[in-house]
């Protein structure tokens, strides 16, 4: 097993190398990615539909866990003690009703790192929703219920469509419910 643990760089770098020129492997840095606003700030440029749930913090937040870390009697401001950890978020947990992510909680190494992440609102919008929030401008119209067209619901061309050998496919399991699907006929099998 450990020969194959040593293997397994040399592979990687021979792989690596073989897809990108040399120039771009020598000028390739490592991305530190260690601090909550990096994090967030990556979470924002993937995308969204994060399983996250909402959080808004509350002004006193900073005192709570504070007071927290008080009632645990923590020695230094320094989280070095997994169990300590464990029980300090814990008991902020409870305290605030919001969990830390498994994928953060190596980020937090110190009660001020958790004061930092706590005091962190957590927006769940899809973008395409926080679009209806904010004032467009006046030549800008966005459609937010559209209309799919369907022959037998068709009131405006009498049934009758512009791709008449193109069908209507509703693929997604959300939308099932509120568009309903057709299937066109064709002239040939």
């Amino acid at each position: 097993m450990a020969a194959i643990l040593r293997k397994t760089p040399i592979l990687a770098g021979s792989l690596h190398r073989s897809f990108a020129s040399a120039a771009k492997v020598a000028k390739a840095k490592p991305v530190k990615t260690g601090s909550i606003s990096a994090v967030g700030e990556s979470i924002a440029a993937k995308g969204f539909l994060r399983p996250h749930k909402p959080y808004s913090p509350p002004a006193d937040a900073a005192e709570r866990i504070r007071t927290v870390a008080a009632s645990l009697q923590l020695k230094s401001d320094q989280l070095g003690n997994l169990a300590e950890k464990f029980e300090f978020l814990n008991a902020c947990f409870q305290e605030l009703q919001h969990g830390v992510p498994n994928s953060q909680v190596h980020e937090l190494r110190t009660v001020s790192d958790v004061i930092a992440f706590y005091q962190t609102s957590v927006d769940t919008t899809v973008p395409f929703d926080a679009l209806k929030r904010i004032e467009l401008p006046e030549n800008l119209h966005i459609q937010y219920e559209y209309v799919r067209f369907h022959p037998e619901t068709d009131t405006k061309f009498d049934g009758k469509t512009a791709f008449p050998k193109s069908s209507t496919l509703v693929t997604g399991l959300k939308y099932r419910g509120k568009y309903e699907g057709h299937e066109a006929k064709r002239s040939w099998p």
